[in-house]
């Protein structure tokens, strides 16, 4: 009897080389053992309300009276809701025709499009085009969407930093792309080194592959390091002589843990430098309400803003997103909200100042927090968090422990990773779900792990000690203290 198109051996090819560590073999385990009873920390995805952070008043209340208007007919309403969120509920409720039950253009709604277009503007300094800004279901759906339209076939290539997230490498080979590599230096806080660029590049193109675009994280997920302006220009310069478009995901730009390197868009960047480059290297930008000190994961708002794009590629993108109808109408008032906040002199300014504050300052003494625990461990490396949400770990295992792994039929940063959720209850990811640098300085040894930096403050200082008793025990139990010297 033949196979079912759904049958295992009939499936798309593409689907079968997918991999997204994020929730890979250590989340299914650790979601075992929660049903188990297990306490478990969820550090493996940066989900700040699942780990406790509360919502911000303001657009909770604004998309409240949203899903429910009738409630704008209370006449006890000004007790319960302030003026400002009053006043904008109706806003978003003229914009919507339908309420949120009704589906909006496939770009989003118009109102919120110019909303994210003055926002750019502010930052950037520069005019930005709501007729080419979209709206999406996350940040992540408006990725899957330009690199849809860029991958052609399996020659083409799509530059990922590595370490690298994964949405990148599961993405490419759902499209039936090729990922080609550029290595971020850790020893350099995980700078970028264009040279290494040019290198990838070259390889790529000697095994055939056409290399098409550019993907940064700035900030940077799983490294959490910020490029430089210096560093911002010498990509851009990079993409217009080899005459790459340049996806910038710039979703943390909200979480900036220092002051020495603040957040800069690569569209600021570009603009800045003038023709012919800044009227000639394809740029296309993402950013959503998941991250920041908003954290609204589960409301899927994102946008990504197009510049230099023919008009011609710009109707392509609208029809592909067309299929899905439109992007749902909450997140997308989420993202007015984010990019548009109450002002001074607003009702709600004050309270929305004050819980944004308090967010953004704990994140930053978190990053500090986990950074110093982890650089107290034995064979133990962590650069500084510099944005985003995550630390990435350097930790050198023992060769008795790569044997463990090799008997238990595991990648040693697996192993390591399993053993520390069955001890502790703390959810990681292995590092080799985001890529190893081959040929690192003791490769057969170095691995990595990412965590968030989300528990709650309070809670930091004991999962730190939990990790740190778990990591020396580890490290007593494989070292073979005659012939392995610790870091």
């Amino acid at each position: 009897m033949s196979s079912k198109a759904l049958d295992y051996e009939s499936l798309n090819e593409n689907v079968k080389k997918v991999a997204y560590a994020v929730r890979g073999e250590l989340y299914l385990r650790a979601s075992e053992l929660q049903k188990e009873g297990k306490k478990i920390i969820f550090t493996n995805v940066g989900n700040p309300h699942a780990l406790g952070q509360k919502p911000l008043t303001f657009p909770r209340q604004v998309v409240a009276l949203c899903q429910a208007p009738f409630l704008l007919d209370d006449p006890n309403l000004g007790l319960l809701f302030p003026g400002d969120a009053i006043a904008r509920a109706k806003h978003y409720l003229s914009l919507a025709l339908g309420g949120l039950g009704a589906y909006s253009d496939s770009r989003g709604l118009p109102g919120i499009r110019k909303e994210v277009a003055d926002f750019i503007a502010r930052r950037d300094g520069y005019p930005s085009d709501p007729e080419l800004i979209f709206l999406t279901d996350g940040a992540s759906k408006g990725v899957m969407q330009m690199l849809k339209a860029i991958i052609r076939n399996q020659k083409d290539g799509i530059l990922v930093p590595v370490p690298q997230y994964p949405l990148y490498s599961a993405s490419i080979s759902l499209n039936g792309g090729s990922l080609v590599p550029y290595y971020l230096e850790e020893s350099a806080n995980w700078g970028l080194d264009v040279n290494n660029l040019r290198q990838s590049v070259l390889q790529a193109r000697a095994k055939g592959i056409n290399v098409r675009a550019m993907v940064i994280i700035n900030p940077g997920n799983p490294t959490g390091q910020c490029l430089s302006e210096a560093n911002l220009r010498e990509i851009v310069e990079f993409c217009f002589t080899e005459n790459l478009v340049l996806l910038a995901d710039e979703v943390y730009q909200q979480n900036i843990y220092q002051d020495e390197r603040p957040f800069i868009s690569a569209r600021k960047v570009l603009l800045g430098m003038g023709p012919p480059i800044s009227k000639e290297v394809q740029l296309v930008s993402f950013h959503t309400v998941s991250k920041g000190y908003w954290g609204e994961c589960g409301q899927r708002g994102g946008y990504f803003e197009m510049t230099n794009l023919p008009s011609q590629t710009v109707d392509e993108i609208y029809k592909v997103a067309s299929i899905s109808l439109s992007p749902n109408v909450p997140g997308k008032i989420f993202l007015g909200l984010m990019v548009n906040p109450p002002k001074p002199g607003d009702i709600s300014y004050l309270k929305f100042e004050l819980e944004s504050k308090a967010i953004l300052n704990s994140l930053r003494r978190r990053a500090h927090i986990m950074t110093d625990g982890f650089n107290s461990c034995r064979n133990v490396v962590c650069n500084f968090t510099e944005g985003a949400m995550y630390s990435f770990p350097q930790i050198c295992l023992p060769p008795k422990a790569i044997e463990a792994a090799k008997k238990a039929r595991k990648v040693p940063d697996v192993f390591y990773c399993l053993k520390l959720l069955e001890a502790t209850g703390i959810s990681t990811v292995p590092g080799s779900g985001f890529g190893q640098k081959e040929g690192n300085v003791c490769s057969s040894y170095v691995f990595h792990l990412r965590t968030t930096i989300l528990p709650a403050e309070e809670d930091m200082p004991e999962i730190m000690a939990s990790f740190k008793k778990f990591n020396d025990e580890f490290m007593e139990q494989y070292e073979d203290h005659k012939g392995y010297s610790r870091m």
